[in-house]
C-alpha cells in the first residue's frame, strides 16, 4: 500500500469520530462534514512524519476549524447559527457516500434541545466543554487550541458547564412537537391549503405584526381562524423553521440577513393560538435564533 492510500485508509477511521466533534461544535452535520474535509485537506499538506498521534492531530485540527467557523459567526451577528434537527429522520440517497447508521446515532446522541444550549456558550466555551465533558479530552491537550492556559482552560469548560446546567430550556419532546406545528403551518402556507391551515389554527387565533411588519404588509392585527388562514394562504414562501429564543418559529432571511421573525404560541392540544410578526431591526437583533437545517 503506498503512502496515499495509507493516509487515506486512516483518515478514513477517524473520520467518524471527526464528524461527531464537528457536528456538536457546529450544530450543522453539513458544516460539520466541511471542517472534516478541511481537516483532511491539511492533513495532505503535512509530513506524516511529524505526527505522533494521528488521531490526536485530526481532533485537534477539526477544534481549530470549528472554532474558528464558530468566532466568524459571532462577528457576523446577521447571519443565523444553522443546526440539524433530530426529527424528522434524516434520509439519505444510495451511493452518496455517507453512513446511514452513524447519521442516525449522530443525530440521536445530540437532540436539538442540547444544540440551543450549546448555542448560547461562547465559542471557547463551547470548545472546552465539548471536547472534555463529551470526548473526555485532557485539559493539557485542549489548552492549546484555545490559546489559554490549563487553569484557565477548566475555568472555561466549568463555566460552560454551569451555563448548560443552569440555561432553562424546553424538552426534546415540545421542541419536536413544536417543530411539527409550525412545519405543517409553513407548508400549508406555502401550498396556500387552507383547510390545512384551518386545521393548525385555533378558532381564537390572533396574528399581530410589529409596527414595521405591519407597514411591510400593510396590515394590522387579525382575528379569527379564517381571517388568519386567508391572510396567509400562499404565503410564508421565503420562510423558514427556526429556533427564536428557545421556541419553535420561523424566520424569513434575505442576503444574509434575518428580516422577519414569525414567533408562535401553542397550545397544549397543538393549535396556534397567536403568531407574532416581527420585522424592527432593533428587536431582530436582540433575538436569539437559530435555524434549522433541512
Amino acid at each position: 500500500m503506498d503512502e496515499r492510500n495509507w493516509q487515506a485508509e486512516k483518515f478514513e477511521a477517524n473520520r467518524p469520530h471527526l464528524r461527531a466533534v464537528g457536528y456538536r461544535m457546529l450544530g450543522s452535520r453539513t458544516e460539520a462534514e466541511d471542517a472534516v474535509q478541511e481537516a483532511w485537506l491539511r492533513l495532505l499538506k503535512t509530513d506524516m512524519s511529524e505526527i505522533e498521534n494521528l488521531g490526536g492531530w485530526l481532533t485537534t485540527v477539526t477544534a481549530r476549524i470549528c472554532l474558528d467557523w464558530l468566532r466568524a459567526r459571532k462577528s457576523r451577528r446577521e447571519e443565523p447559527l444553522t443546526a440539524h434537527i433530530p426529527e424528522p429522520a434524516v434520509t439519505h440517497d444510495a451511493g452518496n457516500g455517507t453512513d446511514p447508521e452513524q447519521d442516525a446515532l449522530l443525530a440521536d446522541s445530540v437532540g436539538l434541545a442540547l444544540l440551543v444550549v450549546l448555542q448560547r456558550l461562547n465559542p471557547a466555551e463551547r470548545l472546552a466543554f465539548v471536547l472534555h465533558d463529551m470526548f473526555d479530552m485532557p485539559f493539557d491537550d485542549i489548552a492549546p487550541i484555545v490559546e489559554r492556559s490549563v487553569v484557565a482552560t477548566r475555568q472555561l469548560a466549568s463555566r460552560a458547564r454551569r451555563r448548560v446546567q443552569e440555561t432553562p430550556v424546553a424538552t426534546e419532546a415540545d421542541l419536536t412537537r413544536q417543530w411539527h406545528v409550525v412545519d405543517a403551518f409553513l407548508t400549508a402556507s406555502r401550498g396556500g391549503d387552507m383547510q390545512a391551515l384551518l386545521a393548525v389554527l385555533d378558532p381564537k387565533i390572533v396574528f399581530r405584526p410589529d409596527a414595521v411588519a405591519a407597514l411591510m404588509g400593510s396590515v394590522s392585527d387579525i382575528h379569527g381562524q379564517a381571517a388568519v388562514a386567508e391572510a396567509f394562504r400562499g404565503r410564508a414562501q421565503a420562510a423558514r423553521p427556526a429556533v427564536i429564543d428557545g421556541s419553535i418559529g420561523a424566520v424569513v432571511v434575505l442576503g444574509g440577513q434575518l428580516r422577519i421573525a414569525l414567533r408562535f404560541t401553542i397550545a397544549a392540544d397543538g393549535m396556534i393560538t397567536a403568531v407574532d410578526a416581527l420585522a424592527d431591526p432593533e428587536e431582530l437583533r436582540r433575538l436569539d435564533v437559530m435555524m434549522i437545517e433541512p
